[in-house]
């Protein structure tokens, strides 16, 4: 096993940000969990949704944002801070700062990210290629 370069898988790309699944099925086989590096432009976030199957940890790297998760009041996330959403629970994440707002996304079991292809502006650039402004 080595490092798993960012260069050598694809980048999901949204008109709120992108993801990068450095640890999943796809490129690790028989792991049982996906990790993604997941970046949100500012001003923009997702909108509710689940996860069925799986349980998510959110861990932010950078930036600030706001987070609901369940039926209770949205909250403030900021580097250092690590979120946790029961599978089946609605939940959100928007970037209320200047700049990206920079998380580590886990899912267990692997597969919750599938649905993101279903997810409106979907679109998929190849392992190396750079997200632009042109196909962001």
């Amino acid at each position: 096993m080595s490092a798993i370069d960012p260069a050598t898988v694809p980048t999901q790309l949204f008109d709120w940000g992108r993801i990068t699944w450095r640890v999943s099925p796809d490129n690790v086989p028989g792991t049982g969990i996906t990790v993604g590096d997941v970046v949100i432009f500012p001003g923009k976030g997702h909108d509710h949704h689940t996860h069925p199957g799986s349980d998510e940890v959110l861990y932010v790297v950078a930036g600030r944002g706001e987070q609901t998760v369940g039926d209770g009041p949205a909250f403030p996330v900021a580097a250092g801070d690590m979120v946790h959403v029961p599978r089946g629970v609605l939940h959100s994440t928007h970037n209320t700062g200047w700049s990206v707002l920079h998380l580590v996304a886990i899912y267990n079991p692997a597969g919750a990210e599938q649905a993101l292809r279903d997810a409106p502006g979907f679109r998929e650039i190849g392992p190396g290629e750079q997200a632009t402004l042109a196909n962001a």
